[in-house]
């Protein structure tokens, strides 16, 4: 427990500091080593379902797409930067299967060779893809308050859950997969994720001239078009995020129950792997990614 806490009061500032203040591509840089090593752990994973994993290539990979993100974040519009993301990525995730397959046909054992390059398409797209998404939703008009809510947003939610599950959890919610989750977790989980997600959009302008007079954010990066916003929108986008960040938490599980195994790292101390820490946000930053770029009311430069 107090190594959970000390971690998590080590790592929380630092994470807020690049989100609101570091430019695109070294954020792009950061995502990058954070994706690399969750690929590491998952490939691991792996493993433990009789697969023997392209490493090398699947990081190269990984690697090379994350450069070409930060290479593509300089000098765009949101618009311009959105819809090279959406090429790039869409011809990405086409290229990954045929790629690796055409790998995998220099092994020896025919029967690895699907597997193997499976492993690491599925890598690319459950992984890379989404901490690409976190990157490229820096770039959208309000880029760092969206972060900065996806990222309290579940945080409180996965908080809650733990707190919440551990003293009065009673009803498990999948007892095959993840023993000690419970109904009454999720349901704080949901709770206090609306109730962050609220404030800070009720409180958007203040939190964002506040953000700006201390010089963590720039004006574009801040949400200040919506003084009185509507909530309802911002309600259900809310409870999308959390059921998604819980499904993310249960896939994890799945996967790591699957191949044998309690954690998917130990580079965290108290909280096991980056795979683990991260898990929520692979399934949330999808759906807010799309909401930012797509049907929220596009901004213009301040």
């Amino acid at each position: 427990m107090l190594k959970r806490i000390a971690t998590a009061v080590v790592l929380i500032p630092i994470v807020m500091l690049l989100v609101l203040r570091a430019p695109v591509p070294v954020l792009a840089v950061v995502a990058a080593a954070i994706a690399l090593i969750t690929v590491q752990e998952f490939l691991k994973l792996t493993e433990g379902y009789g697969v023997q994993p392209l490493r090398l290539p699947t990081y190269i990979f990984v690697g090379l797409s994350f450069l070409l993100l930060a290479a593509a974040a300089t000098g765009e519009t949101p618009q311009v930067a959105g819809l090279t993301f959406v090429l790039g990525l869409g011809f990405a995730c086409a290229l990954a299967p045929f790629l690796f397959l055409s790998i995998t046909m220099r092994r020896a054992e025919m029967s690895s060779a699907y597997p193997a390059a499976a492993a690491s398409a599925f890598a690319f797209l459950y992984i890379a893809v989404p901490m690409a998404m976190l990157v490229q939703l820096r770039q959208q008009w309000a880029g760092a308050f969206w972060l900065l809510y996806l990222l309290l947003v579940v945080w409180a939610g996965d908080i809650f859950a733990y707190f919440v599950g551990r003293s009065v959890g009673r009803h498990l919610m999948a007892p095959r997969i993840s023993p000690k989750k419970t109904w009454e977790g999720a349901a704080a989980s949901l709770a206090a994720s609306l109730a962050v997600g609220i404030l800070l959009f009720t409180y958007a302008l203040q939190i964002s001239s506040f953000l700006l007079r201390l010089r963590l954010i720039e004006r574009r990066d801040g949400l200040f078009a919506l003084e009185k916003p509507q909530l309802w929108p911002i309600i259900l986008l809310t409870i999308a995020l959390n059921i998604a960040a819980q499904l993310g938490d249960l896939v994890e599980s799945l996967i790591k129950r699957g191949a044998g195994v309690k954690d998917s790292g130990n580079i965290l101390p108290g909280h096991g792997g980056m795979l683990d820490r991260i898990d929520a946000l692979l399934f949330a930053a999808p759906l807010l990614w799309y909401y930012a770029a797509a049907v929220f009311p596009p901004g213009r430069p301040w």
